[in-house]
Parts: structure tokens; sequence; C-alpha cells
């Protein structure tokens, strides 16, 4: 079965419009790899971690930022895809 990205988010920090951009960008990337992104209002403030099936790849807090969506597609074709390119946004750390 493929993978589920989980977006857990703080909506009384107003993060859900970032988390769904995040989303969109996701699925946009990973149609044929994802089963789907699910969107997680979090009852912890503050909170904005990001999941594939289960496996933490992104915690705001333990950051101290949000992802930049480059990085977060490199973090999770490195889970879902390790052989897929991702072209233009490819490039160096």
């Amino acid at each position: 079965m493929k993978p589920t990205i989980s977006i857990e988010y703080c909506p009384k920090c107003g993060w859900m419009l970032r988390a769904a951009y995040m989303a969109q960008e996701l699925l946009t990337t990973f149609t044929d790899e994802l089963h789907g992104v699910l969107l997680q209002p979090s009852e912890i403030s503050g909170s904005y971690i990001i999941y594939v099936d289960g496996q933490e790849i992104f915690n705001r807090k333990q950051a101290g930022r949000f992802p930049e969506i480059k990085e977060l597609k490199q973090l999770v074709r490195d889970v879902v895809a390790p052989e897929k390119s991702l072209g233009h946004s490819e490039g160096k750390k």
C-alpha cells in the first residue's frame, strides 16, 4: 500500500493554510507514490509535525522553523521514492 503523509498543525496558530499548501505541493510532486495527505489539527499549541506512515520526518519545534518546500519534498522523497528525481528542486543543500 502507498504511504500516507500526515501534517499535524496547530489550528490556533493559524497554520491550516500552510499545511494545505504543503499538502498540495506533495500531492502534485508525488501523485503516483502517495496514498494521500492527511491534515490533522493538533491539540498541542505550536505543533507542526510531518509524518510518513507515522514516522516523524520534520518537527517545527525541534528544528526551530518550518520546512522549506524544497526541503520537505526531499525528506518525503527519501522515504517514499528514493530513486525519484525532483528535477529543478534537487539542487545542493
